[in-house]
């Protein structure tokens, strides 16, 4: 089969021939359709990511697909199931072999493209906002980074669990992607002050931030009284340091977000948010946006627009047709 392996930290991954995997015990074996890329991904390349696995890895963390075998002890799915999932690795080959505890099954409704942007964005913006921030019907919900894969789905579910949404992303084309997702005002991170503008309009009450850096600053400083602030990830390259004592003077808390991370600790809580999400889907409330796709063969070019942040939503690349 073809896979994008990285073989040396730095170094863009290249598509390399290997061995079909056969599953292990507990293990079903996905012929993929679709990889979701991630920024995760890019630090993964670097060498950065605190999940980085040992060289050689096949990149590719989320997929979607049809199983085609079972490991030994596997219930509850059969060959044949759609599914998609979130592996960590692995997902950008033509199959791959995950745990079966981290496959959710399919809706019909739902096309292996969207699966495949689903769970890492929309899984990630609802445990922070629902989970960790208990975002609150007429609160006002700050989005730095609004156009990005997450930010985007902060914006839909944000609007969706009753707040005002402030979405504030770079030039006019990425702050239109904000506002069809939703967003009740919109600030351009590149010509206007964040700072004066959320002020403004009465104040952040949760501040949602994939950025970091000079963006994380300014929505700090217009946060309200007990407002949360919620870092995702650190786009811009600068992670922030946090000053204890204006926390303490403002009654702020900041409340960290790894997705990934509880699946070793309360795997429950994704599985009831993916549950949730996946009805809402269903109901038609949420419009998964990808910008962007592109074949196997052409994988680096995504990795690529999405360093570059010329992507709106995200970015998938097609593995095979099914």
């Amino acid at each position: 089969m073809r896979a994008l392996t990285v073989s040396s930290p730095g170094i863009a991954p290249t598509l390399t021939d290997t061995s079909i995997p056969l599953p292990d015990r507990g293990e079903i074996r996905v012929k993929i359709a679709a990889c979701g890329l991630n920024f995760a991904d890019l630090l993964m390349v670097k060498g950065t990511y605190q999940d980085t696995p040992p060289l050689p890895f096949i990149l590719g963390m989320e997929v979607s697909g049809t199983i085609d075998s079972l490991g030994e002890g596997v219930t509850g799915f059969a060959p044949g199931d759609r599914v998609a999932v979130f592996g960590g690795q692995g997902g950008l080959a033509e199959f791959g072999c995950f745990d079966a505890a981290r496959a959710v099954k399919l809706p019909d409704t739902m096309p292996f493209t969207e699966a495949a942007a689903f769970q890492v964005a929309y899984g990630t913006s609802h445990l922070a906002l629902d989970h960790r921030a208990r975002l609150q019907p007429g609160e006002t919900l700050l989005v730095l980074g609004a156009a990005g894969g997450v930010g985007l789905t902060a914006v839909e579910i944000g609007k969706l669990m009753g707040a005002t949404v402030i979405a504030c992303a770079r030039g006019a084309a990425k702050l239109e992607a904000a506002n069809a997702a939703g967003a009740d005002h919109l600030i351009d991170a590149s010509t206007q002050d964040i700072r004066a503008e959320v002020k403004a309009l009465g104040g952040a009450d949760v501040v949602y931030d994939p950025v970091g850096g000079e963006q994380w600053e300014a929505a700090f400083r217009a946060c309200n009284p007990e407002a949360r602030l919620i870092p995702i990830g650190f786009a811009s390259g600068d992670v922030p340091q946090v000053k204890t004592n204006h926390l303490l003077v403002k009654n702020l808390s900041v409340l960290g977000v790894y997705w990934g991370g509880y699946l070793a600790f309360r795997p429950d809580v994704l599985t009831a948010s993916l549950a949730t999400l996946m009805q809402w889907h269903a109901e038609g409330k949420l419009r998964p946006h990808v910008s962007a796709t592109f074949p196997l063969e052409e994988a680096n070019k995504g990795l690529d627009m999405l360093r570059d942040r010329r992507s709106t939503g995200k970015v998938v690349i097609t593995v095979q047709d099914l």
